[in-house]
């Protein structure tokens, strides 16, 4: 496993929690929200391997692929009962993590899940962007295909970023396109029989209102298979919005602490 960034937000001890960032973000991202909690829970996170401060994700022979690679670094962080919050791919492995076990967590806040295979009639759009990725990268455009990936999914143009960030992202999006088979057919195996059933933690889905459509079609066919659920739309807000509107989001966060 690469070397991984860790980062720790102390609140209450007896309430400890695990937040799992996006792709081509980092988990410094957090920290606003932390902050709005008020140190209601004891929260860590990390940076996804290739991002943030984190080591370069570069996979031997034999090796798993990144989304397991990912659920295994946070499996490791979780030592008792917790409150887990995941945003975007992050959302797909703390869901990953909650089917697994169950029992190991607390309370379960999904902003924006972007698991395609949960509404595969609405995935369209993702599953061409996804195809148009792979043939930008192919031929070595990835500041194309980062500045197309941007364009749906993230929260400003890729060409009002500083260059340094460019560079960045046009090196990460290759993980997105890597992983984009996992989301897309759901490789993991979290859609299976009786898997989102067996979760008993009061589950809450945040979404944007301005988000892509297959964001709210994903959590209303989440939704009909979990058994403590609620769902919210935070107004003016796209698929960055625990970076654009964290007050809201801490806000949601703190309903669903309040039901665990």
């Amino acid at each position: 496993m690469p070397e991984i960034h860790l980062r720790e937000w102390p609140g209450d001890p007896d309430r400890p929690a695990l937040a799992l960032h996006c792709m081509m973000g980092n988990g410094r991202y957090w920290g606003p929200i932390a902050q709005d909690l008020g140190g209601r829970i004891d929260l860590k996170g990390f940076d996804l391997p290739g991002h943030g401060r984190s080591a370069p994700w570069s996979p031997a022979p034999g090796d798993p692929d990144y989304h397991t690679a990912v659920t295994r670094i946070a499996a490791g962080m979780i030592d008792r009962p917790l409150d887990l919050i995941g945003h975007s791919f992050g959302a797909t492995v703390a869901l990953r993590l909650a089917v697994g076990a169950p029992e190991a967590v607390r309370s379960l806040t999904l902003i924006e899940p972007v698991l395609f295979a949960a509404a595969r009639d609405h995935a369209g759009v993702d599953a061409e962007l996804g195809e148009a990725l792979k043939a930008l990268l192919a031929e070595g455009r990835d500041h194309e295909a980062a500045r197309a990936f941007l364009s749906i999914w993230g929260d400003q143009p890729f060409d009002s970023l500083p260059p340094v960030f460019q560079d960045q992202m046009a090196d990460q999006v290759r993980l997105v396109a890597e992983t984009n088979d996992t989301l897309m057919e759901d490789k993991a195996n979290i859609l299976r029989d009786g898997g989102l059933e067996g979760i008993d933690a009061p589950v809450l889905l945040i979404s944007g209102a301005e988000s892509p459509p297959v964001i709210s079609a994903i959590a209303e066919a989440l939704a009909e298979r979990l058994p403590d659920v609620g769902r919210a739309t935070v107004p003016g807000a796209g698929h960055m919005l625990p970076i654009t509107h964290p007050a809201q989001v801490a806000g949601l966060i703190g309903v669903n602490l309040d039901r665990a």
